[in-house]
């Protein structure tokens, strides 16, 4: 196994509203995200939480890859992102399709503030 495995905390986002809360609208721009980066979507999860007395709640986003996945988690009432992509690289170095489709959701959301990590995951063995 090998891989890399990304992940950003986004505050402040600037984006449209519906990005944080209409979870059919989001996973599909994340499924158009995920073929224009030149990665290959094989399953989807698209969930919205119950609104609370502080308004509408997040959803979350869940796109399975034949490389491995994409997942958005959204927090409305504090205009906060979380986004997780991983990309096994077995076959093949998925690592530039990662990062291009990082940078597509972070313009997406266009937060104030983002705090990224990114880790190589696994060893490529002989």
């Amino acid at each position: 196994m090998h891989g890399l495995h990304l992940t950003a905390d986004l505050y402040h986002c600037q984006c449209e509203p519906a990005w944080l809360i209409d979870a059919a609208a989001l996973g599909q721009r994340c499924v158009a995200a995920v073929e224009t980066a030149g990665l290959q979507a094989v399953g989807q999860l698209f969930h919205t939480f119950p609104p609370t007395d502080r308004g509408p709640s997040g959803v979350t986003a869940t796109v399975l890859l034949a490389e491995s996945h994409l997942c958005v988690h959204t927090w409305p009432e504090q205009g906060a992102v979380t986004l997780d992509v991983y990309v096994c690289n077995f076959g093949g170095d998925h690592s530039a399709k990662a990062q291009a489709l990082m940078e597509t959701l972070l313009a997406l959301f266009a937060p104030q503030r983002v705090q990224r990590k990114q880790l190589q995951r696994g060893s490529i063995e002989a």
